[in-house]
């Protein structure tokens, strides 16, 4: 289903993508990154905070570190400060930078088992799908956070993986 190319490819992506929305992130007030802005987890800052905390946990299941605290409902509250966040936005990435090298294709085959908080009872994918859902959820969620920083005046770098610098 994937690579190891692709999986090293999409963690330098999320790094990239990350280092862009920090500069936006930084340029904004803590009233403007925590104001309720009508998104799923809310706030800019809460959506940043569950898209770190999913990180973190999907990284526990594919290396055995450990999982972050909590579910869900407590995952945007990780961090109730921008400074704090980002340091640990920067050590995860470079946490998820670091498997993605350490990777072999057989890594990539097989069932991954664990239990899933969300729906309450163990569940059994193949890690492949389980890879490429946690880069599509680091997507789908930078992508809401790019709306509401569009949104608060600030202006994002590009999104487009073409257009990613060789080196990040």
């Amino acid at each position: 289903m994937i690579s190891v190319e692709y999986c090293r490819t999409m963690a330098r992506y999320n790094a990239w993508q990350n280092k862009g929305m920090a500069r936006c992130l930084e340029a904004l007030s803590p009233d403007e990154l925590g104001r309720d802005r009508g998104a799923f987890f809310g706030s800019i800052l809460s959506t940043c905070n569950h898209l770190l905390w999913g990180d973190q946990l999907w990284m526990s299941r594919f290396d055995g570190t450990c999982a972050p605290m909590g579910g869900i409902p407590e995952s945007v509250a990780l961090h109730e400060e921008l400074q704090p966040y980002l340091d640990e936005r920067l050590r995860t990435d470079g946490h998820i930078h670091r498997w993605a090298e350490r990777l072999n294709q057989i890594d990539l085959v097989g069932p991954l088992t664990w239990f899933s908080g969300a729906l309450n009872k163990s569940v059994t994918k193949p890690v492949s799908e389980c890879v490429v859902h946690f880069f599509n959820h680091q997507t789908h969620h930078r992508g809401q956070i790019h709306a509401m920083l569009t949104a608060a005046g600030q202006r994002p770098d590009d999104t487009d993986l073409f257009i990613m610098p060789q080196e990040i």
